[in-house]
């Protein structure tokens, strides 16, 4: 892969998971096996098949679901990364993925998809699920580590979803991949369906930036300045990403070609990553929350506000980080 050390030592992978694998290395899609929290507002969705990951989301004014699903490498969910970059050729790594570091993936392994231990829904207002990530580079690996994931309504806006996600390692401490170096995370990574291909970032005082992304990958990268980007359709319909722990660039644009009829199983899609510079270690523990909001440039912007103000030293949880 084509490594990229923008500061320093830092060395980025994300961003660079998806997409130039073979598609016949994707494994068979799963039946759904869904569970959905919803208000007059919008409806979203996770499913136990696909690592507990986010699946689903909607509104009144788009009820087709956006989120992609191509792969285990899509939907909307964690992505990690951490240690050396290793040849597992002969353990059996994948040939499009090697050299490749220690990398958990909530959706699954570019073979497989990942096992969830716990799948609920609370007062049906709030999902929360458990997951045995696998590792991306392996055809069926589970990683030595767990995620959790919660997600519900932020209070008294119908329109925006509150997630919180947490990654907790429990790799041998002399492991192959070493010692914790720092790398680039997606917090979170997400894709959706091609037609949301006008990104934005959001500037403050109700004023937008259009950014412009051939299809990738390699991926465009962006500078939003309060750490919030969205993506549009056609309709002036669209979700925004506040990741307010993000300190670096977030990583966004289009695959292939625009089109406009793709669903969410559909190769084509777009990207988004909001992206951190955290060193995890064998026994590390990262906490962060995000926030999605949908609707109109008009109706996130006035929530995009509220939430800026609402959260204005919100921090990332990093213990043992060696």
């Amino acid at each position: 892969m084509n490594y990229q050390p923008p500061l320093g030592k830092i060395i980025t992978l994300a961003g660079a998971m998806l997409l130039t694998a073979p598609l016949q290395a994707n494994p068979a899609r799963p039946k759904p096996d869904l569970l959905f929290i919803e208000n007059a507002a919008m409806k979203i969705g996770i499913d136990r098949s696909m690592g507990a990951s986010i699946t689903w989301l909607s509104w009144k004014a788009q009820p087709e679901n956006i989120i992609n699903i191509h792969d285990p490498g899509r939907l909307l969910q964690q992505s990690y990364y951490a240690g050396k970059s290793l040849d597992r050729t002969a353990d059996g790594q994948h040939k499009a993925w090697s050299p490749w570091t220690w990398n958990p993936i909530q959706g699954g392994g570019v073979m497989s998809w990942a096992r969830v231990t716990r799948f609920e829904k609370l007062e049906d207002h709030k999902l929360v699920a458990e997951t045995v990530p696998k590792l991306w580079d392996m055809p069926d690996e589970e990683a030595e580590a767990l995620m959790f994931q919660s997600t519900e309504f932020e209070p008294d806006m119908p329109n925006v979803v509150r997630v919180h996600n947490r990654l907790v390692c429990a790799r041998k401490e002399d492991d192959r991949w070493g010692e914790a170096v720092p790398r680039h995370q997606e917090l979170p990574a997400c894709y959706f369906t091609s037609a949301f291909r006008h990104f934005h970032s959001y500037l403050g005082e109700g004023k937008w930036r259009r950014e412009e992304q051939a299809p990738g990958p390699p991926w465009g990268r962006a500078t939003p300045p309060l750490n919030v980007m969205a993506c549009f359709n056609d309709k002036n319909q669209g979700v925004a990403i506040f990741s307010p722990t993000a300190d670096q660039h977030w990583y966004f644009g289009p695959h292939r070609p625009y089109t406009p009829s793709a669903k969410p199983e559909d190769g084509p899609c777009v990207h988004l990553a909001p992206i951190a510079t955290v060193a995890l270690g064998s026994k590390s523990t990262l906490e962060y929350r995000y926030w999605m909001i949908i609707g109109t440039k008009a109706e996130i912007t006035e929530r995009i506000d509220t939430l800026l103000g609402k959260y204005p030293d919100e921090k990332l949880t990093l213990t043992n980080p060696k």
